[in-house]
C-alpha cells in the first residue's frame, strides 16, 4: 500500500468516525447497529429497520440523513396510500394542452418509507423499480431518479395489527435489515436526561454532501477481496442452498450484497482488505430478511439458525 493510498484511508476513516459519532449522540447505545446502517449507504444499499413503535427507526433515518447531508423526504405509508402518491401524477394542462407531470416524494435523496408494512402489495410494489434501477416508469415514460438515491423503509412486526409482509422480491431489495431494540439501562438513563432528540437533530454539523458521499462510496469500491475471503462468501451461500435448515437459498443479488457490505465495514474500520470477520459482522444483518426457516425448523428463529450457520463453515 502506497503512502498517499494509506493517506487516503486514513482521511476516510476519519469522516466516518466523525460521523459514527454524531449518530451516537442521538441514537445512544447502538454503535454496532449505526455502523450497519452506515455500513449500508456506503455500500449504495437501502435498508429496513424492524423494530417495536419509539425504538427510534424514524430518528435514524432523520439522523442520516443529516449527517450525510441528503435530501430527505417522508412518507408515512398507511393503508389507502396509493401508488401515485409515491410515484407521482400527471396533471392535463389546459394551457398548453398536454399532460404534464409532477415528481411524487420518491423524488428524493433519501426517502423514509415509515411503517412500509402498513399499506397494501399494491402501493409497496410501486418502490420495485426505483430501488432497483434508480428510476420510475409512468404512463410510458422513465425518469431518473436523484443520485445518490437511498431507501430506510421502517416497519412494525407482523404480529402487529394492520400490517402487510413484504414480498420476497422487495425484501431482496433491502440491502440489510437491522432491529435497533431495547437500550440497556446506562444508554436509557443517558436518554432520558437528553434535551428534545428533535432539537439534537435540527443541530447536526453539515452534512458532508454528495462529493464526498461519492469519494466514500468510491472508497468502498476499491476495497479489496481476495480469493480466499470470495470462497469464504461463496461457501455460506451454498451453504444457504444446500442446508436442510433453510427453506430457501440466498440469491446471487444476496451475495453481492454481503460481499459489498463487509468492504464497506473493512473501510470503517480504516482497511483496504476484507477479512472474514468482516463478512460475519454484516451476514446476520444481510441474510436474515432473505431467509426462512425449513418445515423442521420452523420453532427456531431466523437469526439462531443465521448463527448457526456462520458457526459451521470453515474460515479459510
Amino acid at each position: 500500500m502506497t503512502q498517499t493510498t494509506q493517506a487516503t484511508v486514513t482521511e476516510l476513516q476519519a469522516d466516518l468516525s466523525a460521523l459514527l459519532q454524531q449518530l451516537d449522540g442521538i441514537i445512544l447505545g447502538k454503535s454496532h447497529e449505526l455502523r450497519l446502517a452506515l455500513a449500508c449507504m456506503l455500500a449504495r444499499g437501502h435498508l429496513l429497520i424492524e423494530d417495536m413503535p419509539g425504538m427510534g427507526k424514524t430518528t435514524l433515518a432523520h439522523g442520516l440523513a443529516a449527517v450525510l447531508g441528503l435530501e430527505f423526504k417522508r412518507i408515512q405509508f398507511t393503508s389507502d396510500l396509493l401508488p401515485a402518491d409515491i410515484l407521482g401524477v400527471s396533471i392535463y394542462n389546459q394551457e398548453t394542452e398536454r399532460f404534464r407531470f409532477h415528481p411524487g416524494p420518491v423524488f428524493t435523496q433519501l426517502v423514509l418509507a415509515d411503517e412500509i408494512n402498513r399499506t397494501t402489495p399494491k402501493t409497496q410494489s410501486a418502490l420495485l423499480e426505483a430501488m432497483e434501477e434508480r428510476q420510475i416508469s409512468t404512463e410510458g415514460e422513465t425518469f431518473k431518479l436523484p443520485n445518490p438515491f437511498f431507501v430506510i423503509a421502517t416497519q412494525n412486526p407482523q404480529q402487529m395489527l394492520g400490517t402487510f409482509p413484504l414480498p420476497e422480491s422487495q425484501l431482496d431489495r433491502f440491502l440489510m435489515r437491522i432491529s435497533l431494540g431495547y437500550p440497556d439501562r446506562e444508554a436509557e438513563r443517558r436518554l432520558l436526561k437528553l434535551h428534545r432528540r428533535d432539537e439534537m437533530l435540527a443541530n447536526l454539523g453539515p452534512g458532508i454532501g454528495d462529493a464526498k458521499l461519492l469519494q466514500l462510496q468510491n472508497g468502498v469500491h476499491a476495497v479489496h477481496n481476495s480469493d480466499a475471503l470470495l470462497d469464504y462468501a461463496q461457501d455460506l451461500i451454498d451453504a444457504t442452498r444446500s442446508s436442510v435448515m433453510f427453506a430457501n437459498g440466498l440469491s446471487p443479488r444476496a451475495g453481492l450484497a454481503l460481499v459489498n457490505a463487509a468492504r464497506a465495514w473493512a473501510m470503517i474500520d480504516g482497511r483496504k482488505m476484507v477479512l472474514p470477520e468482516d463478512i460475519q459482522a454484516v451476514a446476520p444483518a444481510v441474510m436474515t430478511h432473505r431467509l426462512q426457516p425449513a418445515a423442521d425448523h420452523v420453532s427456531e428463529t431466523i437469526e439462531s439458525l443465521v448463527t448457526r450457520l456462520l458457526e459451521t463453515v470453515a474460515i479459510p
